[in-house]
């Protein structure tokens, strides 16, 4: 540097820099390092920043106030640097030569300068509403500005006079230009033009908060506060940010898992070709050395099963993986800043031992220890930011994913994934990953830090570190077979968990039929039978956890004992003082984090990577085809067209459809008929592409609407139910509820057509379902209607309306395609034309008199149904003479089957008269005394009269929503918990953890008293006892450790059995109507995620809230007992700290949804099940708070 300054002007000078009271940074140093620092910087991220800005454009920013402001400012920067090179050059012509440094450094400073202008006007072109890179640059270049602002005021006071005016005047301009810089950067710009327009009412300010509000998380303060005031309702949450949707994550998602499907097929192809190629032909016999065909043929079935299977982590991977490396990448500079206190440490103690020292080492050290500390949270929370968003994408995206899946497996694959597999794939293993995904970076940090840290515990205590190496390299084999049999057990457990879901979900789909045939008890002691298997494997799951537990506590304990003995007996001049042993200890604290959570972070890898298989095995089942029925056939008159068709439900079972030839004209109606179990059904299902194809070609023009058999209701009010999401048009809502048979139901049913449905109809008959089935087809307005014997399930007048008005020839889906599956005989004369179908196979197929003449499959059929229309009308007329006076027939008389017979064609001509004239329609199917409306015409002046008279504003909702408990949890909450584990087991789980943290007191107290022994030259003849003791300590922490993780997993298995009982026979004794208001879905929810989060969840979360609760009243202990005026500095910390939890409580408690039900006596079981007493955890594993 001494080219650059010249010789009159020194790099450094240690008297003036650092022994001396009033320390001051030599002119060389200001000029080039503290000058140049922010240019560095900025020239060297800005490649970066400039790619970055040229692939993402935001939009276009007008030219605002402030933006004018900085670039104003920015161009007078540059207009003073230069000022100083221009006046340079000007003493170099006036004969005073100053040194290089004075025409360099303020030609770079002008140059950097000029590159802020220029970024300036970049962001505002490219939609940045806030800059980081420059507001860290600003912040670099005020911060280097003060020291020669102080310097330049001490000097000047000194020589009483300003030596080099114009220099002295321009910087103190450039500091007040870097400040303001610094203070602009700091507010908005106003959002860019042409950019996407936000129509959320309530956006997440997260978007549009600058660089210092995201990196505080400042944006989040004003949810805080409103959940400090009130309990948080759902409406005064922000939106999620688009990225954060279902819709981008789980499109995202599959994207690339289609891609590894598709490069898995095609590797498979390429496997298949090359499996296919056969050898040229031997002309010799199979001599030794030659492969026999046998052989040839074990060699190719080996290929095959080799081929390429379709990876989901590296989907998850390409995914989300470059949003997770943001995060990784704020963990490793956490990482190294980790490491500077142990230095800064070192100086401390170092600056107590000389009493010469000044005082400013001493406040400059303790505000630097702050200051990294400080910045050491900032990132490490921007840390855990992408990685819990990481996390909740990754969990949302496989749900997704998983649910997109169930509906399209095929009927095989069913089979094999069980709906209690479906279950735990969408709530246990898909939130596996995002426990794991918040500390996933501990796979390569753990290591990063162990080896930083046994460097520089290398440097401070030497050879003597590898004893420590030792300790940690000998538990590597233990916690490597900890995982195995980890690994071993999630698969059991897992299995036997799939198992208890599938009868528990069979349960509560029959619930009605188990409650009264009263066998609650027997299939209460199947699930608990399942239960128990489950619960034993978690008891060894949670005694391995234990000695795991117990190993990695104690190996930063064992690691401090055999290095410290090994430094002191090696060598007697080895003494082992204060700053040696403190740094050391606080490089054991450090490595402590590490060893604890690696562990940990391996058993979550475990359990993730089985659910990674489970996920990947069923997103690998096979989907039905989508081009098995061709939907573009434009080109012909027929509407549905079956050639040559081949049918299965399953690849491996027998074919259920055989030769299938149909052919069905635009607008007519084909009936189907045969007898039960014959394929109907299946053709219906073959024409929607359910089915396997195995030959032939399906082909249909425009689109359905299918009727299926039983009627699929959702839990909505009738008219949603109806519209199926198309929009309200009155007077076609009112012909279809008149057509339907439905506008009587409306005068029965409380609230009218908005009157809730139950869950699966469970308030209204099975006619009224199938009538609204009907309605909804009807309403969908499609080409062709599939209609699965829809008429089955309401009485024949009812069937007779149906027909008349809205499948017959006169109905209103007359020019319609119509399929209609039906045993009704009395509707055949009417159709177009019949289709026989006998085991399998088309039979016959013809209109009505054809068939009957031909005196086949057909006759027989209506010679079968005969009898049954005679028993079925001798019932409703014995039933129905109550009500002659409705009208000259009873309701049924107009629909038998006597009126087709050719016998009788007199009568059967009077009757169709008749029936032309009146149609009687029932209220309610399933009523035989139901009364008889004539038909309704399609009149919106009557529907409006209707919905007049029946509004429902005194609606009660049968559906109540799942509801939670706002505030923090209640202390009765934990006493439940408490009471489940065990009162006098949780007070010995607690007294055990008090003795481990008292024996971790008393061997950091040991080891004090052993430092001291430096000062008293008494280090030899102590040693042997100092060894024994500390090693005694140390032991016994450990000991208790293991009895304390053992005592734990007792206490919380026996809490998971309890607490599952409880639910257990909560449900079982609860009456009826529960289940019929409450969704079956909500149910299971608490028998599988939140049993999961009480069996794995919660024991974690209780094992780190304890550690931490000792470890934080011992160290208070102990500063207290060596400083006791820390203990003022308690109440106001501790003031702040509950302040800021329970503003943090209110919003988590207020925020989250039910996790845990604790599954107390039968009066809470509708509000237990409606989650509002649940145990909350922050996360599966909670950092220690080694980690902050």
């Amino acid at each position: 540097m001494e080219r650059l300054c010249g010789p009159n002007l020194p790099f450094w000078e240690a008297n003036q820099t650092l022994h001396t009271n009033r320390p001051d940074l030599p002119e060389c140093f200001q000029l080039s390092v503290l000058s140049w620092l922010p240019c560095v910087y900025l020239w060297a991220v800005f490649p970066i920043y400039l790619f970055y800005l040229k692939r993402n454009h935001s939009g276009y920013i007008m030219m605002s106030i402030l933006n004018r402001f900085k670039t104003v400012l920015g161009l007078l920067l540059w207009i003073v640097c230069w000022t100083d090179l221009f006046y340079t050059f000007h003493e170099l012509r006036q004969g005073d030569t100053q040194p290089p440094i004075y025409f360099v450094t303020p030609l770079v400073l002008g140059m950097t300068m000029l590159l802020a202008t220029f970024l300036i006007q970049f962001e505002r072109l490219r939609g940045v509403q806030s800059s980081g890179v420059l507001l860290i640059f600003w912040f670099l270049s005020v911060l280097c500005a003060i020291v020669p602002f102080r310097s330049k005021i001490l000097q000047a006071s000194s020589q009483n006079a300003v030596t080099d005016k114009l220099r002295f005047t321009t910087f103190y301009f450039y500091f007040g230009l870097v400040v303001g810089e610094l203070i602009l950067c700091c507010f908005n710009e106003k959002p860019p033009l042409f950019s996407n327009v936000v129509t959320d009412p309530n956006p997440c300010p997260e978007t549009t908060a600058g660089f210092l509000s995201t990196v505080t998380f400042w944006w989040f303060t004003r949810m805080a506060i409103k959940g400090y005031k009130k309990p948080l309702e759902e409406k005064d949450l922000w939106s999620l940010n688009k990225r954060d949707t279902s819709k981008v994550a789980v499109r995202k998602l599959l994207q690339e898992w289609e891609k590894e499907l598709a490069k898995a097929k095609s590797a498979e192809n390429c496997s298949n070709q090359a499996a296919y190629s056969k050898p040229p032909p031997s002309t010799t016999n199979h001599a030794a050395g030659e492969s026999s065909p046998d052989e040839a043929e074990v060699l190719l079935s080996n290929q095959k099963a080799a081929t390429r299977q379709p990876s989901f982590l590296r989907a998850l991977v390409k995914a989300f993986g470059p949003y997770f490396l943001i995060g990784s990448a704020f963990k490793l500079l956490q990482d190294v800043i980790t490491f500077v206190n142990p230095q800064l440490l070192r100086l401390l103690i170092s600056f107590t031992k000389q009493k010469t020292a000044p005082d400013w080492w001493g406040y400059s050290l303790a505000f630097l220890m702050f200051f990294t500390a400080i910045l050491q949270t900032l990132i490490l929370h921007c840390q855990f930011q992408y990685c819990f968003i990481t996390g909740m994408n990754i969990r949302t995206a496989v749900i997704g994913a998983i649910y997109r899946k169930s509906l399209v497996i095929t009927n095989a694959a069913k089979r094999s994934s069980t709906v209690g597999e479906v279950v735990n794939l969408m709530s246990v293993d898909a939130q596996r990953f995002m426990d794991l995904t918040t500390f996933l970076n501990m796979l390569w940090s753990a290591p990063l830090q162990i080896m930083l840290a046994l460097y520089f515990l290398w440097q401070n205590l030497g050879p003597s570190v590898l004893a420590g190496v030792a300790v940690m390299v000998m538990l590597i084999p233990l916690n490597a077979v900890i995982a195995m049999k980890t690994r071993a057990f999630q698969v059991e457990q897992m299995q036997h968990k799939d198992s208890r879901i599938k009868l528990m979900n069979e349960i509560l789909n029959g619930i009605k039929v188990l409650k009264l045939y009263a066998w609650e008890n027997s299939f209460k002691e199947k699930i608990l039978a399942i239960r128990q298997k489950e619960l034993n494997v978690l008891r060894k799951m949670a005694y391995l956890g234990a000695v795991s537990t117990m190993a990695w506590t104690s190996a930063p304990f064992l690691v401090a004992l055999t290095t410290f003995a090994v430094y002191v007996t090696v060598d007697e001049n080895n003494v082992l003082d204060a700053e040696r042993a403190f740094v050391s200890l606080s490089l054991f604290n450090i490595l402590r984090f590490p060893l604890n959570m690696l562990p940990q972070v391996i058993s979550s890898l475990v359990q993730a990577s089985v659910s990674l298989k489970r996920i990947q095995r069923f997103l690998s089942h096979d989907e039905l085809d989508p081009d098995s029925v061709d939907r573009k056939n434009t080109g012909t008159e027929f509407a549905v067209t079956v050639v040559n068709g081949k049918f299965t439900w399953s690849k491996e079972d027998p074919p259920v459809l055989h030769n299938i030839n149909v052919m069905v004209p635009q607008g007519s109606l084909l009936a189907v008929v045969g007898h039960v179990g014959c394929g109907k059904s299946s053709l219906i299902s073959a024409l929607l592409g359910e089915v396997e194809k195995l030959e032939g070609e399906v082909s249909i023009r425009g689109s359905v609407a299918y009727v299926p058999q039983q009627a699929w209701i959702q839990n909505a009010s009738l008219r949603d139910n109806i519209l199926f999401g198309k929009p309200y048009n009155e007077q076609k809502y009112c012909c279809v509820l008149e057509t339907c048979a439905l506008t009587p139901d409306l005068e029965v049913l409380p609230g009218g057509d908005m009157t809730e449905i139950g869950e699966k109809g469970i308030n209204l008959s099975g006619g009224q379902r199938q009538r609204v089935s009907l309605a909804r087809a009807l309403y969908s307005d499609t080409d062709i209607y599939l209609l699965d014997d829809p008429l089955s399930a309401v009485d024949a007048h009812v069937a007779k309306h149906i027909f008349d008005n809205l499948i017959g020839p006169e109905g209103v889906l007359k020019g319609k395609t119509r399929i209609l599956v039906t045993h009704g005989i009395s509707f055949l004369p009417q159709v177009d034309n019949i289709m026989v179908i006998v085991d399998g196979r088309v039979s016959e197929m013809g209109s009505y008199q054809e068939l009957l003449k031909q005196n086949g499959a057909f006759a027989e059929f209506l010679r079968t149904y005969a009898l049954e229309d005679i028993v079925e009308e001798e019932e409703e007329e014995a039933s129905e003479e109550s009500m002659a006076e409705e009208g000259p027939f009873p309701d049924d008389a107009l629909s038998i089957h006597t009126d087709m017979v050719d016998s009788e064609p007199v009568i059967n001509e009077a009757k169709r008269n008749f029936i032309r004239q009146i149609s009687i329609i029932s209220a309610d199917g399933e009523n035989p005394k139901s009364r008889s409306v004539r038909r309704h015409n399609c009149s919106q002046r009557k529907h409006s009269e209707q919905q007049e008279k029946k509004k429902p504003q005194d609606m009660q909702k049968l559906i109540q929503s799942e509801t939670a408990e706002t505030g923090r949890v209640k202390s009765k909450v934990y006493l439940e918990y408490a009471k489940a584990v065990g009162v006098l087991l949780s007070v010995i789980i607690c007294f055990l953890y008090g003795c481990q943290s008292a024996a971790a007191i008393g061997a950091n107290i040991w080891l004090s008293q052993w430092t001291n022994d430096a000062l008293t030259n008494h280090t030899q003849e102590n040693m042997n006892m100092r060894v024994g003791v500390y090693a005694a300590l140390g032991i016994a922490q450990g000991v208790l450790v293991m009895m304390s993780s053992f005592t734990l997993a007792m206490g919380n298995i026996g809490a998971a059995r309890k607490l599952h009982a409880n639910l257990l026979t909560n449900k079982f004794h609860t009456p009826q109507s529960f289940y019929d208001t409450t969704p079956l879905g909500r149910i299971i929810n608490r028998f599988s995620k939140d049993i999961y989060i009480i069996d794995e969840a919660l024991p974690s979360t209780v094992l780190m809230f304890l550690a931490t609760f000792f470890v934080s009243l011992s160290t208070m202990i102990v500063i207290v007992s060596s400083t006791p005026i820390f203990a003022i500095v308690i109440v106001p910390l501790a003031i702040i700290y509950i302040f800021v939890q329970v503003c943090c409580c209110w919003v988590t408690a207020c925020c989250a949804g039910p996790t845990v039900c604790c599954g107390r006596p039968s009066s809470c079981t509708a509000t237990c099940c409606r989650g509002s007493c649940e145990l909350r955890r922050p996360s599966l594993r909670a950092p220690p708070p080694d980690a902050y």
